[in-house]
């Protein structure tokens, strides 16, 4: 998946942009018409990602049968089922639409990181989530300034996403998972050993 997907940096990049539009259109236009917009381009994430990986050359696709593509499958699936709610509380306070999606989106991206064996998604994914809670649960002023925040932490992520999935920069992180693992038991102490 790493590989194939360029550590899936895409999918960030994409879909910062299609917030990037519909915080614009809600702050510029209707509340409405915004939701429409990261509704139907957040459905567009995943065929625009590969056309962004296909025009940079290399694979854009797993391999038929890989055992990963329908877990990825399902977890993209959740978002526009999700979004469904948030749309819904939306058109009941307009304000909480943006916040609402990005705890869904946030959420999403906890699957990844078993599915890219990268820990950085539990990063993005906890940003997006308390991005969104804070905005569910204090009252922000303008309902577009979740959607430009959101919009930003997609687009600040989609840099080490890319850069993780070079070799040495996981190697780093094996190496690092490694010696968080052996720590407890190099710990200074009486032996453990069975009478």
């Amino acid at each position: 998946m790493r590989g194939v997907y360029r550590g899936g940096f895409s999918g960030p990049l994409v879909g910062s942009v299609i917030w990037f539009a519909a915080a614009a259109v809600y702050e510029w236009n209707s509340p409405g018409l915004a939701m429409m917009v990261l509704f139907i381009g957040g459905m567009l994430i995943f065929p625009l990602s590969t056309l962004v990986l296909t025009v940079l050359g290399g694979p854009a696709a797993l391999p038929k049968g890989h055992p990963s593509a329908s877990l990825a499958i399902q977890a993209a699936f959740t978002v526009p089922l999700g979004l469904l709610v948030a749309v819904v509380l939306g058109s009941y306070e307009a304000a909480r639409f943006f916040p609402a999606a990005l705890v869904i989106v946030g959420a999403h991206y906890l699957v990844f990181v078993s599915l890219y064996g990268m820990r950085l998604y539990a990063l993005l994914a906890a940003v997006l989530i308390a991005v969104g809670v804070v905005g569910l649960f204090w009252d922000l002023t303008s309902g577009e300034l979740s959607g430009w925040i959101g919009g930003g932490v997609l687009l600040g992520f989609t840099g080490p996403l890319y850069l993780a999935r070079h070799p040495a920069v996981a190697g780093r992180q094996k190496i690092l998972g490694a010696r968080r693992q052996r720590a407890p038991d190099t710990a200074p102490g009486p032996s453990r050993q069975a009478p």
